[in-house]
Formats: structure tokens, sequence, C-alpha cells
């Protein structure tokens, strides 16, 4: 990721904070919808997951200039994880929600650059998180 990257994917999510709750609903709304089996990873009353999602993307946003501040934490949440039942193949299709949501959350500022630095940005989470949770079978999963 670029320091460019970096600066758009900061903008953007501050644009998306105030309306946090709201973007969590539309996240977990799609994600339940284009993949139904993760459903039963998650408690019936969705109110504090998503807080933590927005926290955790809070967090990772602001330490994406210091990736090494954040990479405890991602591990040790990756790790979580696989004992909630995630598997590698899920991390592509949070991705394209997380994606989807922020299209829908930011509207005409969703630009192209917009989206291939939040993509770069997940890529590079998401790998470092598959490689924590499974090892080298992640990366055949990619």
């Amino acid at each position: 990721m670029t320091p460019e990257q970096i600066t758009l994917i900061q903008q953007s999510f501050a644009k998306v904070a105030p309306i946090s709750e709201q973007a969590a609903v539309l996240f977990y709304d799609r994600l339940f919808e284009v993949a139904p089996p993760v459903r039963a990873m998650f408690p019936e009353d969705m109110t504090e997951q998503r807080k933590k999602l927005m926290g955790m993307l809070a967090a990772v946003v602001g330490g994406l200039s210091n990736l090494e501040t954040i990479l405890p934490a991602a591990s040790a949440l990756a790790k979580r994880h696989v004992a909630y039942g995630a598997k590698a193949e899920h991390y592509p299709v949070v991705g394209a929600t997380l994606l989807w949501t922020l299209e829908k959350g930011l509207g005409e500022a969703w630009t192209p650059e917009l989206a291939a630095a939040w993509t770069d940005a997940y890529g590079v989470l998401s790998g470092y998180m598959m490689s924590e949770a499974y090892g080298a079978q992640a990366q055949a999963a990619e």
C-alpha cells in the first residue's frame, strides 16, 4: 500500500464512521445474503458484533500507517475466527462484502482509486490473517 492509498482509506473511513451502525447492518445483511451458512457462526442479537466490526475496522484503518502496531491484534483475531468456524475461503467473501458496503455507504465518493486502495489493504491484512490462522493451507485458498 502506498501512502496515498492509506490516506484515501483513512479519509473515506472518516465519512463512514458517522454512519457506522448502518454500515455494519448493511455489511452483515449482505454477508448473510451472499453466504447464508456463515449466519450460524454469529449470535442471534448482532448488536455487539456490529460494534466489534466497526471498532476493529477503525483500529485497522488508524494503524495502516504503521502496520506492525495492528498485526498482533489481527493475528489474535484470525485465530479466534478459526474457533468460530471461519475458513480461509470465507475471507474473499468477507472482503467482497466489505467493498460492497463501502461502495453503498460512500456513494459517489467511491472511486476506482478508492476501491483499489481498499482492495489492496484488505488483501494485505487478510493474507496475513489467513497465514496466521491456517499457515500453509491458506496459501492454497488464495
